[in-house]
């Protein structure tokens, strides 16, 4: 059976029918900081990676303590927010390759990070287990202040209180997504119990009942009439998975 490695879930859009198959959820959870070294099991949220590294006085990781995911996920799409993105601090990577059998290690550019992007990314079964982050050493209040801006503007501006999958599609070359979406008039757009927020049209939002059908065909819906005004093709930035 195929077999699906699963994080923290927050960038997946999950088939009404499931997933037939093994869906393996890794728990390495240790966090280790050595001077300016953070070794993240895969499992650590991005938020307690940030937390800590503040906690002892390090720059670097602030972008990502509001990103809802885990290391191993973050490593693998490259996430990023806010300007900052992992390939800036992920120097090593050690993993199980499910073809050799074995743990194996990739370092630096050999990641082959770029948006959104990485080597993890079209490989299957490869298990992220656990990364090595160079970061800097700050001030402790500068630090905790970025973290708490980073943090009100994301609650002002996106729609935090209601169920998505994040950011739906990814920054097309030369354009912004939610700004395409708005111009095309799809803000508020309904399917089912899935809608275009209202608050920020990048995200597509769960407003009560939602299926995953009602996600993916109003994808689809702005998809094709951003396509049709602005001849701009929008990708997915969900992983859609399952039958």
């Amino acid at each position: 059976a195929p077999m699906f490695i699963l994080g923290n879930g927050s960038n997946l859009l999950v088939s009404d029918k499931g997933i037939r198959g093994v869906v393996l959820h890794p728990v390495l959870e240790q966090l280790d900081i050595e001077d300016n070294v953070m070794n993240c099991g895969s499992a650590v949220l991005l938020s307690r990676a940030a937390r800590e590294a503040a906690r002892n006085s390090l720059s670097g990781l602030a972008f990502a303590s509001g990103i809802p995911g885990s290391m191993g996920g973050a490593v693998r799409m490259n996430a990023g927010a806010y300007g900052g993105e992992m390939s800036d601090v992920v120097t090593k990577t050690e993993y199980f390759n499910p073809n050799t059998m074995e743990f194996e290690v990739v370092v630096g550019e050999n990641h082959e990070f770029s948006y959104r992007h990485s080597m993890f990314c079209g490989t299957e079964g490869y298990i992220i287990c656990e990364t090595e982050l160079s970061l800097t050493p700050g001030n402790q209040q500068e630090i905790l202040a970025e973290m708490d801006d980073l943090a009100k503007r994301r609650r002002e501006k996106q729609p935090v209180s209601l169920p998505s999958g994040g950011s739906t599609f990814k920054r097309p070359p030369g354009y912004y997504a939610a700004a395409l979406i708005d111009r095309a008039g799809l803000r508020g757009l309904r399917v089912g119990g899935a809608q275009v927020s209202e608050k920020h049209t990048g995200f597509i939002v769960n407003i009560g009942g939602a299926t995953a059908n009602d996600v993916l065909t109003l994808m689809n819906q702005v998809r094709e009439e951003v396509n049709r005004q602005f001849s701009v093709e929008l990708e997915s930035e969900i992983c859609i998975i399952g039958e």
